[in-house]
């Protein structure tokens, strides 16, 4: 139960668009879950890891392109259902906050161990607010479901197959020349209330 480095490096393979990391997670897909996950080849992320817990609200990845701006709190279990509680739940507030500050989305990826096929599903964390193209993407991507005390807990079964949201943030990407090579992001000098200015407060965030 929980994170796993294997694991977060999986992922982080993924978005940021590797093919061996594509075809790794793809091998026992349906042909038309790899064409979807192989569109982030042709729109990939800055995956950028976080140190430590992620109780600070950034989560385990931090996941870049463009104005989008994306949290991931990662987490892994041979059950379907993975309750939060004590500091699984201290993270989930922490990325409810980040959310609300920022107009980010926080997003939580669970993968179940010992599946065939897409063994990744999606949940966003429910804020007030979420700016930016990721606005768009509220629709498609489910929240964390409630047990029946109403606490978010994470349902493997009621989440996005990862195929299926690669493809919503390909179909969704703007690509921008201008915006350079992404290593060489001005995070440090970025525009106030800009979404780059956002990603520097939550990097300094994690340094702290």
């Amino acid at each position: 139960m929980g994170t796993g480095s294997a694991y977060e490096r999986e992922l982080l393979h993924v978005l940021a668009g590797s093919s061996d990391g594509v075809d790794a997670v793809t091998r026992s897909c349906s042909p038309e879950e790899r064409v979807r996950m192989r569109s982030i080849l042709e729109a990939p992320f800055l995956v950028v890891r976080a140190p430590g817990s992620g109780t600070e609200g950034t989560g385990d990845l931090l996941v870049l392109r463009g104005d989008a701006a994306f949290p991931i709190e990662v987490k892994c279990s041979k059950d379907p259902k993975l309750y939060l509680s004590g500091r699984t739940l201290d993270q989930h507030d922490a990325l409810v906050a980040t959310g609300e500050r920022t107009g980010l989305m926080p997003l939580y990826a669970y993968r179940l161990k010992g599946t065939r096929g897409d063994s990744w599903r999606i949940f966003r964390v429910e804020t007030s607010h979420v700016s930016g193209h990721m606005e768009r993407l509220v629709a498609h991507v489910p929240l964390l479901p409630l047990t029946s005390r109403g606490r978010p807990h994470l349902d493997w079964d009621q989440g996005l197959p990862l195929n299926r949201f690669v493809h919503l943030l390909s179909t969704f990407a703007t690509r921008k020349p201008s915006l350079g090579v992404p290593s060489a992001l001005p995070l440090a000098g970025a525009e106030p209330g800009t979404t780059m200015d956002v990603v520097a407060s939550l990097m300094r965030a994690r340094t702290i």
